[in-house]
C-alpha cells in the first residue's frame, strides 16, 4: 500500500507490514488508546490484523462496496 507511513503514527513509520499487522490498534493514525480498549471490550480486536480481519467489519466493508 503506497504511502503506508501516513496511515501510522510516528512510532510504527517505517516498520514492515509484518510488523505493522503485529502491532496494536492504537498505531492507526486517529485511532486513540481509548478507541483500542473499545475496539478490544467490544470485538476483541488487539493489533491491526485483527482489525483488518474481523468478520464484522469485512461484512460491513462489503455491504458499503456493493451499495455503491
Amino acid at each position: 500500500m503506497a504511502g503506508i507511513d501516513t496511515k501510522v503514527d510516528k512510532a510504527y513509520e517505517g516498520k514492515s507490514v509484518e510488523e505493522l499487522a503485529s502491532a496494536p490498534v492504537a498505531a492507526l493514525q486517529g485511532v486513540s488508546d481509548s478507541d483500542a480498549e473499545h475496539l478490544k471490550a467490544a470485538f476483541n480486536i488487539k493489533t491491526i490484523k485483527d482489525l483488518g480481519t474481523n468478520k464484522f467489519f469485512l461484512w460491513a466493508q462489503s455491504i458499503a462496496k456493493l451499495a455503491e
